[in-house]
């Protein structure tokens, strides 16, 4: 079996699924008309999700109803100086880094009440459309969400599309996802959190050319669905200027006339989810599932610590045929909630997937260096001074297939050339100070963004060459050996990081508990594996060699099948938060 890219579940019992405007235009036409019967005034509210297209939504759907006006809803938002000045603080002048924000879409409509009493006393059908329809039609007769996946939204950044309220079609794609990140999608996953439990239709608007309408109550149905079983986020690839062949080679990826740096595989902030209703498949952020249902997927402990945050992420780093990644180091947690908002760090871990004879990792300081002239030559080679002679400072340890490099934050590292990663780290994952970059260029042409600062304020000058290889290195502890398989934990920092991993090695099968935490796992050897309930819960669950799939915490107790025991064990690595 090959990598699956289109991981979708298929859902059975639901109302319907209709593909395509015109269709979706006549159902929504009929129910207005049913409206009429019960009340003479009907208003239809349209919340949009920000990076949905607006104007083709008006042309395609709003301009094809019963409708008697129309608002939208972005006409009566701040001005964009007006909202600039307010976003301020969390935007901020970096080029990727900003602050989180607190703030509402509800804080960005200045004259609420009076749109508010406007709709009110409209005759007949008033539709509302765009980013905070809901805030200007708080109690609307029909309520459609207009979702969008995060990736998408970054492709069209990237197209051209500007930001909301913006008119920055040309501006750098790496600030328009800052401000997205930081600013746009805090505010809107706010709002969507109230607003999907009373959903009436949910209008997935991810391809333009074919947009698609379920009902409220069949996305909330669905999305229960998968708190009981495992589940894949659908994957999505990018190219890097350090990236490689190798995901191409192994997953039966395009040809993108580049390379696949990168592939995001288990990052539930990012991915999307595939629902197949019938004929019609939807896609919606992995993120609705965490607004709508994060105790059943987290669990109460982990919950209780995170709240609506999934607080792992696996991802992949291929730099087979490619160069070495940034030299770099993560906040300290004191330094990311002071500066940046964020209550955790990207404490993290390399798992390598697969090398060759030269395949390495950089990681921690050498022995007895200077710190002063650590500081001045990272600064002469931030100006360009000179080339970062990272002999002189770093670690660079040879990496083979399988082992396990742990690196919690405040630790110096990066990724060496010929080296498949498997990366396994806490969720907020922009939070990178680079340091060095090897003097590369960008894809876009420019100088990648250097934290030359920021790094110093974090680096961790006692990881030095001996504590990295006793605390840092293959810390492998066997649990347990039987008949049918053997575990062993591999990280992360026993003090330092709050992700667990157990690698399993099975020989036949194995049950494996959910450690009172949502599981995120990933088959790192072998074809291919069944996932069974021990309870009868839930349907055999397919993988795939490399594929990462969750385990919610309510499931407690799953089964992993090796299908081909004649090729040998399979290794299947286990994450959770540790207790």
């Amino acid at each position: 079996m090959t990598y699956d890219l289109t991981p979708t579940t298929k859902i059975e019992n639901y109302e319907f699924a209709f593909s395509g405007y015109q269709r979706i235009s006549t159902y929504l036409t009929e129910q207005i008309v049913n409206q009429l019967k019960k009340k003479a005034d009907v208003t239809i509210a349209i919340e949009c999700y920000p990076g949905v297209d607006t104007d083709d939504l008006k042309q395609q759907l709003v301009d094809k109803l019963p409708v008697d006006q129309s608002y939208f809803a972005d006409d009566y938002a701040m001005t964009p100086e007006s909202l600039n000045q307010k976003v301020a603080d969390t935007v901020t002048d970096d080029r990727v880094l900003g602050v989180m924000s607190h703030y509402q879409v509800a804080d960005f409509y200045p004259d609420i009440k009076t749109v508010r009493a406007d709709i009110v006393t409209g005759s007949g059908v008033t539709v509302v459309y765009g980013t905070g329809a809901t805030v200007l039609a708080s109690n609307p007769d029909i309520l459609i969400y207009c979702d969008l996946a995060r990736w998408e939204i970054q492709l069209r950044y990237r197209a051209g599309m500007p930001n909301w309220q913006q008119d920055n079609a040309d501006e750098d794609p790496l600030r328009k996802f800052k401000r997205g990140y930081f600013f746009e999608w805090r505010m809107a996953d706010r709002l969507k959190r109230q607003l999907l439990p009373k959903t009436d239709y949910l209008l997935d608007t991810n391809d333009k050319s074919e947009p698609k309408l379920i009902t409220g109550k069949d996305l909330l149905a669905s999305l229960k669905v998968l708190t009981k079983q495992p589940y894949r986020t659908v994957p999505y690839f990018d190219a890097s200027v350090w990236g490689g062949q190798w995901m191409k080679q192994h997953f039966d990826l395009p040809d993108n006339g580049q390379n696949y740096g990168w592939a995001f595989d288990g990052v539930p902030e990012e991915n999307s989810l595939y629902f197949q209703y019938g004929k019609v498949r939807i896609e919606v952020p992995a993120m609705d599932l965490m607004l709508t249902n994060p105790e059943s997927i987290l669990g109460d402990r982990v919950f209780a610590r995170f709240g609506a945050e999934f607080p792992i992420r696996f991802d992949y780093l291929d730099t087979m045929s490619g160069g070495n990644l940034s030299l770099q180091v993560h906040p300290m947690t004191e330094y990311i909630k002071d500066k940046y908002g964020m209550a955790y760090t990207q404490d993290e871990s390399y798992y390598i997937l697969d090398a060759k004879s030269d395949s390495s990792v950089y990681l921690g300081l050498k022995d007895g260096i200077d710190h002063k002239q650590l500081a001045t030559d990272f600064y002469k080679s931030a100006a360009g001074e000179i080339k970062f002679p990272d002999e002189k400072y770093v670690n660079h340890l040879p990496a083979k297939k399988h082992d396990h490099f742990l690196i919690p934050a405040g630790t110096i590292h990066c990724g060496g050339s010929d080296t498949v990663v498997l990366e396994i780290s806490a969720t907020p994952y922009i939070f990178t100070f680079k340091m060095w970059d090897w003097g590369r260029i960008g894809l876009d042409g420019k100088p990648r963004p250097l934290h030359v600062d920021e790094g110093l304020e974090n680096l961790q000058y006692n990881r030095t060459t001996d504590w990295v290889q006793k605390n840092l290195v293959n810390q492998f502890t066997p649990l347990t050996t039987n008949s049918h398989e053997r575990v062993e934990r591999t990280g992360l920092h026993a003090t330092l990081e709050f992700i667990d991993t157990n690698r399993h090695w099975i020989k036949d099968e194995a049950v494996l508990k959910t450690q009172g935490s949502v599981n995120m796992l990933n088959l790192v050897e072998g074809e291919e594996a069944m996932i069974e309930s021990t309870t009868g819960d839930f349907a055999p669950f397919h993988v795939n060699y490399g594929e990462t799939f969750i385990v919610p915490s309510g499931v407690k107790t799953y089964r992993i099948h090796n299908l081909h025991p004649e090729n040998g064990e399979i290794g299947v690595l286990q994450a959770f938060v540790k207790e």
